[in-house]
């Protein structure tokens, strides 16, 4: 699976879902109508950089704070086609893949990011490329790259239990 995009830039350590997403407005359950708010607590203007497909290239322990999935809801809702980070909070990274959105784990890549940068992103030979520059992270398991092509882990779970004879 290859990921193409322009890199949009969060440089700093430890941002949380918190400012990310903040939690007024956790009672929005659609997608579309979270896109709104996204970065709101951290940086709005951020959302402006949002055109066509991105990948948000982020810094270490990105996504902390509560596990809120409305973090990777509203990325996807805007086109964001993967994150590729220094480091993620555990939970952060996992609710991506469960929700369909790749999250790999790249600092070389992520310092090497500037805001514009082309990006693209060979996830099962985990080879991330920033402007002509290939880094390597950890390929993406098969059954991760199926959960995101998949839609997610409830997707992918349904096609698996349909092929089992919905068992």
């Amino acid at each position: 699976m290859i990921i193409e995009g322009k890199a949009v830039v969060i440089a700093e350590d430890n941002v949380d879902t918190d400012v990310l997403y903040p939690g007024s407005f956790l009672n929005i359950d659609d997608p579309e109508k979270m896109k709104p708010y996204l970065f709101e607590g951290y940086n709005p203007a951020l959302r402006d950089q949002l055109r066509g497909d991105t990948i948000l290239m982020a810094g270490a322990n990105f996504g902390s704070g509560s596990s809120r999935e409305h973090v990777p809801h509203a990325l996807k809702a805007w086109n964001i086609r993967c994150v590729v980070g220094k480091s993620f909070a555990r939970i952060f990274h996992r609710n991506c893949i469960n929700l369909g959105l790749p999250a790999l784990t790249c600092p070389e890549a992520v310092a090497a990011a500037k805001p514009g940068s082309r990006v693209r992103i060979d996830m099962e030979a985990g080879v991330i490329d920033v402007d002509g520059t290939r880094f390597q992270a950890t390929p993406v398991p098969t059954f991760m790259r199926e959960m995101v092509t998949s839609g997610g882990l409830v997707p992918w779970a349904k096609r698996r239990l349909a092929g089992a004879g919905g068992r």
